[in-house]
């Protein structure tokens, strides 16, 4: 499902549905042979997976070519990529020239990548998101009485983005879902220049670093190993407080693009996903550990039983 969602945000209808069918199937073989070691022989996971990459940048790569056609015939763009390929189409006919890194094949590669970043952290804070809301009916319930303030099912609309940013109180709950469990744990960088961490150790030029994301969000917070959507509240503000240790979306100039699309996503989801259902999790021994896959999730993969809870369910269309 979070798969449909990315791809209808990144290149929209350039995807048939026999398209997506074969791209969700080769996504599939990249994320597991992403784990596995890295032995590119073939009947092995990671030159499937080398494979499947190859196929998803080709078919991405044509996104972009039929999405330069459309821009340039003066359409409106629809997805991420149209308004990209808008900017692209307009510099080409400014200058005459394409701009550095603009063909089709290396457009297809930074869409695979943004995808790829997209696409797995979000469907673990969503995965993450049910589990929490399940284990804390109190957190529920606010969050349901503050969505049906304002969004009904039954009035057959989208949420709008005036209505996501009324939703303060679910906006903490996303916020504390991705302090709480970060989607991607370590984030590497490389030290660019002797860097002093303390008074007694200096990391040296060259070296690859791997600061603990997950371990980062459990420092500074007041009591930071609950789930309190409440320390993201206006009066609280821990996230400013504490920022050093909010550290999901990274910081300073490589701070995450996405971030915005990834906080608006999940609070989308969650003010749809419990209005419109009732849920239980099927709880298990160890359900609630974390496994790895890259990005962090449920050790079941949070499966839960769901049943309507709105009357009917909404007629909603994209335009």
């Amino acid at each position: 499902m979070n798969l449909e969602t990315s791809q209808t945000v990144f290149v929209g209808r350039y995807l048939s549905r026999e398209a997506r069918d074969k791209f969700r199937d080769d996504y599939n073989l990249f994320n597991t042979g992403l784990m596995k070691l890295p032995f590119d022989l073939p009947g092995f996971a990671f030159r499937n997976a080398r494979l499947a990459v190859e196929r998803l940048v080709e078919t991405l790569s044509d996104c972009a070519t039929q999405s330069k056609r459309r821009m340039s015939e003066g359409d409106e763009p629809s997805c991420l990529i149209d308004f990209w390929m808008q900017e692209t189409v307009r510099e080409i006919a400014e200058s005459k020239t394409a701009p550095p890194h603009s063909s089709d094949v290396e457009i297809g590669s930074y869409l695979f990548d943004f995808l790829f970043a997209s696409q797995d952290a979000s469907t673990s804070s969503l995965l993450w998101a049910v589990t929490l809301l399940d284990s804390h009916p109190d957190v529920l319930r606010r969050v349901r009485e503050e969505v049906s303030r304002i969004w009904s099912p039954e009035s057959d609309t989208l949420i709008s983005a005036e209505q996501l940013r009324e939703m303060k109180y679910t906006q903490a709950v996303a916020r504390e879902v991705i302090r709480y469990r970060p989607p991607a744990t370590l984030v590497p960088h490389i030290a660019m220049k002797d860097f002093p961490l303390t008074e007694s150790y200096t990391i040296p030029k060259g070296t690859i670093v791997f600061p603990s994301v997950y371990e980062s969000s459990f420092q500074g917070f007041t009591e930071a190993d609950r789930f309190e959507p409440e320390r993201f509240s206006e009066d609280r503000q821990e996230e400013v407080i504490f920022k050093r240790n909010y550290l999901a979306f990274g910081a300073g100039p490589h701070q995450c693009v996405g971030q915005r699309y990834a906080l608006n996503h999940l609070v989308l989801f969650i003010a749809m996903f419990v209005t419109v259902l009732d849920f239980k999790r099927h709880r298990t021994d160890s359900c609630d550990e974390i496994m790895y896959c890259p990005t962090i999730c449920p050790k079941d993969g949070c499966s839960v039983f769901l049943s309507q809870r709105c009357p009917r369910y909404p007629n909603l269309t994209l335009n």
